[in-house]
């Protein structure tokens, strides 16, 4: 140990200088960097998108600079579209945010650039837009509902008292669902007696541990500790490998039975176009399906179900388009994507639940060359750019003077038809060309788990409803201790 001890010590002092000379490493005292590396912001917000929320909408641009993170944050619209389509070509992920989730993502399409990138997005593309698969994800997320869901709400709801934790009910329902339209494979993870999966935990220490690395002020501590092997990047690297072995098996045993036309998975359709001794390739493009279609639906759905907690008003509105589209009672729970396309508020209270909780609080590109933002602000190369949905949100400029309120209203023209907004003031989905392939069936999906429950059952927060929801580290947003509730079955 003394020795490893002796080896370690001098070679961190290395690194540091070599960082110090050569990647320019910051050290700031202002206002922005002082709080944010003491963590002084903490006495005055839950979490860290408020006190983000808080210093943009001080900004007259609506844009800071973190100088000890060498990151430029934005909620402006002008320099969202700036990113995003005018200067797409500037903005890449780039090779820095490559290195950080470069480990668990791999090659996948959000963590490439280029003509990777291009590749995987013209196949997604392809693949999610076709009848065939739409027409799969809807059987499966229907099958889920019939089989699973609404016997796990059923059970909660006949044993007064009994707490379910929402969250964790949508997290293994999304993680089931797309793991069947990604692998062909079922984790049964939504069954009760709830099973430990242990692909599911891997993949959510994974992506909080990588989130972490994203937040580090000097990458240089996180890069040392993977190096020899220690601390949180050593348990990173084993959930990696156990999420490597799994999936390796699964790519395997598709292998081995065949490809034929009556596979609809995606690695099923990738296999056709990906070369077949790539099978790393195969894995890194699955696994960042499995972070998109899970994670981020029950991050979408946890937000939306906290809100109706708070706004009965609302929830009854909802129900009351239930019953004229799908017909009065609760025999009928599962909706039809007709039915589904005649719901306008629904879809609007969930875009507005959105607009107030994205599942994706911020999303980062890195500045190929010298910029100048929409707004004026300056942009050296290197230097990592976030837009903030979170924070978009949460600006009257952009929402009014109401951006507080949660308003499906807003949504809706005179008609009561839904009407979308600009993606670069709403960029849950991106836009431009990065703009989400799976927004439809994602939306789908929230749909359906949304009229099951609204339509069978009473869902209440245990103990009220708080002031703000709390969110721990991750790629996406996962509110900390989950969201305990107590499930009523509606009754006649």
């Amino acid at each position: 140990m003394l020795l490893i001890i002796s080896f370690i010590i001098p070679l961190f002092i290395f690194l540091f200088f070599h960082t110090l000379f050569h990647q320019k490493l910051r050290y700031c005292s202002c206002e922005i960097c002082h709080a944010y590396l003491t963590s002084s912001w903490r006495n005055d917000f839950v979490n860290l998108g408020d006190w983000y929320a808080h210093l943009l909408r001080r900004s007259p641009t609506s844009t800071i600079k973190v100088h000890v993170l060498n990151s430029v944050i934005t909620a402006n619209p002008s320099n969202v579209e700036h990113m995003l389509k005018t200067r797409f070509h500037n903005y890449p992920k780039g090779k820095q945010f490559s290195v950080i989730l470069g480990d668990l993502l791999g090659r996948g399409i959000f963590n490439s650039d280029g003509d990777t990138w291009r590749f995987q997005r013209k196949l997604a593309s392809l693949e999610l837009g076709s009848v065939s698969v739409r027409v799969f994800a809807h059987e499966i997320v229907k099958t889920e509902i019939e089989t699973r869901l609404i016997p796990v709400l059923n059970s909660f709801s006949t044993e007064p008292g009994s707490v379910l934790d929402l969250q964790d009910v949508f997290r293994r329902f999304s993680f089931d669902t797309i793991s069947k339209l990604s692998f062909g494979f079922d984790p049964n993870c939504l069954r009760f007696p709830f099973p430990t999966s242990e692909f599911a935990v891997a993949f959510d220490t994974a992506s909080m541990l990588s989130a972490k690395r994203a937040l580090a002020p000097f990458p240089l501590l996180w890069k040392v500790k993977r190096m020899f092997k220690i601390g949180s990047e050593k348990e990173l690297k084993e959930s990696i490998n156990a999420i490597n072995r799994l999936a390796g098996d699964l790519i395997k045993q598709r292998r081995l039975t065949g490809l034929t036309n009556k596979n609809n998975d995606l690695i099923s359709r990738f296999m056709a176009v990906v070369a077949e001794d790539d099978d790393k390739y195969l894995r890194d493009i699955v696994v960042s399906f499995l972070l998109a279609g899970r994670d981020t639906v029950a991050a979408g759905l946890t937000g939306f179900f906290w809100l109706l907690t708070r706004h009965p008003k609302m929830e009854n509105r909802i129900r009351e388009e239930l019953d004229r589209v799908m017909g009065p009672g609760f025999d009928s729970f599962t909706a039809s994507c007709g039915e589904m396309r005649e719901m306008h508020y629904l879809h609007a209270a969930l875009y507005e639940s959105m607009r107030l909780y994205p599942p994706v609080q911020f999303d980062s590109k890195f500045a190929l060359n010298d910029d100048v933002l929409a707004d004026g602000t300056r942009v050296t190369g290197g230097t990592r750019v976030t837009y903030h949905p979170y924070a978009m949100g949460r600006m009257s400029r952009i929402w009014g003077p109401d951006y507080e309120e949660f308003k499906p209203e807003r949504w809706l023209d005179k008609e009561g038809k839904f009407r979308s907004e600009n993606p670069v003031k709403y960029p849950i989905f991106q836009a431009g060309a990065r703009v989400c392939v799976g927004k439809e069936m994602a939306i789908m999906e929230m749909k359906s788990i949304a009229v099951a429950m609204i339509k069978k059952f009473e869902t209440r927060v245990k103990g009220g409803s708080t002031e703000t929801l709390r969110f721990a580290p991750g790629l996406t947003a996962t509110v900390n201790g989950g969201l305990p509730v107590i499930i009523q079955e509606r009754k006649a």
